[in-house]
């Protein structure tokens, strides 16, 4: 039998040696690329793992991932509940397949969020049926109770960042007492996220920065916890010098109703910017939001023909969106990686960021690779985008500086052979636990 069919094989043991490839479980509860980062993480962390030579099964629920040539992809439906056109839906009495259903429409319907936890019960009963088909499983972020205890094959779980820090910054944002105790609700599943974590015995995170808000906010030792750098398809995103520079145009990928991307404080800096560059505009890559701190700005400054978004563009269009901006800016007030700081600074863009949780590490030193500016100072980040503007030579410096960052750091085929050795180290732990139980 070839090694491919090994690894392919149901009927293959554990892994034997640390060159034979594996038979990886890729779960996601939410792997739409376009839902946001997670759904980025496991299209480009699978395929890099296939070009490998590892086998990948990708077990995820709607939105489903969307995947590259190469992994497969197993359907775990949910009941969607916050699908679009009809989110917050109330099923039909033959949707009802069992007891798990009944458990997420009532977390659903008193104000919570059932998926993690209802995904990982339907995992776990999913892999427990398939026992001994994969040598390694691995969670993007589910962090339900129903991953721990045995599931057939050993677990490896990434964290990109803990859930409870958009928790306090959505708090923070919280306005009156009801719509504070709605916010503790919905994110009353990151007690469970808390106790399965500190269960766990490997985390792979994205970032040294998140690594120590693993440590803090879950309490999860800090050897349990290893830092795999994730990036930018650096083949996708490249500079193209035949995409025509948009004179003033600002661009960022931000949901206009989340707190933590930091993107009213962008506004306000675009409202500073245009009294002094008046054909400074910006354009969002994600959802308007028809009310909220976003759109009262907006409103508020007359920056109506000033700022325009974009939902549902090709990856080839996106990419040259980003090119043709003068400046790509990531405001956000925290960011456990920040995938498009990286993809920008992979095209050449030059970038104007934040100094939120892990942006640092990504973007680079202020001057060198990007200008960085305090998270929550729309003063400060007019200023940076104004002198990034108005600096042709600047720009051009700090865009070269940039890609030749990213390109040596932060690529996804580095992350998966980082990700591949703790892999071989899990399966090597879970050997030696099982040898020592046999004594």
């Amino acid at each position: 039998m070839t090694a491919e069919a090994v690894a392919t094989s149901p009927f293959a043991g554990p892994a034997d040696d640390g060159e034979r490839p594996l038979r990886i479980a890729l779960l996601t509860y939410k792997g739409n690329p376009f839902c946001g980062g997670q759904g980025v993480y496991v299209r480009h962390l699978s395929r890099e793992l296939v070009r490998l030579g590892h086998s990948v099964e990708v077990i995820g629920a709607q939105p489903y991932p969307v995947l590259d040539t190469g992994a497969t992809l197993t359907e775990l439906p949910s009941l969607d509940l916050y699908r679009s056109p009809d989110p917050f839906r109330t099923p039909g009495r033959d949707e009802y397949r069992d007891w798990i259903d009944a458990l997420e429409v009532a977390t659903m319907w008193t104000g919570g969020f059932p998926e993690p936890l209802t995904f990982s019960l339907r995992a776990r009963r999913h892999l427990r049926d398939r026992a001994g088909e994969f040598d390694v499983i691995h969670d993007n972020q589910t962090l339900g109770y129903g991953l721990l205890g045995d599931l057939g094959a050993p677990l490896v779980t990434t964290i990109h960042h803990p859930i409870t820090v958009d928790r306090k910054l959505d708090l923070d944002a919280a306005q009156g007492r009801v719509k504070r105790a709605s916010v503790r609700r919905w994110y009353a599943f990151t007690r469970m996220q808390g106790r399965v974590a500190r269960k766990l015995p490997s985390v792979l995170t994205v970032s040294g920065s998140s690594r120590q808000e693993i440590a803090d906010h879950l309490g999860v030792r800090d050897e349990r916890i290893h830092v795999v750098h994730i990036g930018a398809d650096t083949d996708l995103w490249s500079p193209d010098a035949s995409v025509a520079e948009v004179p003033g145009r600002i661009v960022t990928t931000s949901s206009a109703d989340v707190p933590l991307k930091g993107l009213v404080f962008l506004v306000e800096a675009l409202a500073k910017l245009r009294t002094e560059q008046p054909d400074a505009h910006l354009v969002v890559v994600g959802k308007r939001a028809e009310q909220g701190p976003v759109a009262r700005a907006i409103e508020t400054y007359g920056l109506q023909d000033a700022v325009r978004f974009v939902k549902g563009i090709t990856d080839a269009e996106l990419v040259d969106l980003v090119r043709s901006a003068q400046v790509a800016c990531v405001p956000s007030l925290y960011e456990g990686f920040s995938l498009p700081a990286a993809e920008a600074m992979a095209t050449g863009t030059p970038l104007v960021a934040t100094t939120g949780g892990a942006i640092p590490e990504v973007a680079g030193p202020d001057g060198e690779t990007c200008l960085a500016v305090p998270p929550g100072d729309a003063g400060a980040l007019a200023a940076a985008l104004g002198r990034m503007l108005g600096d042709p030579q600047l720009r051009a410096r700090l865009g070269a500086a940039g890609r030749e960052r990213v390109l040596t750091r932060f690529t996804w085929a580095a992350a998966a052979e980082g990700t591949a050795a703790h892999y071989r180290a899990a399966i090597e732990q879970s050997r030696a636990a099982r040898s020592r139980r046999a004594r």
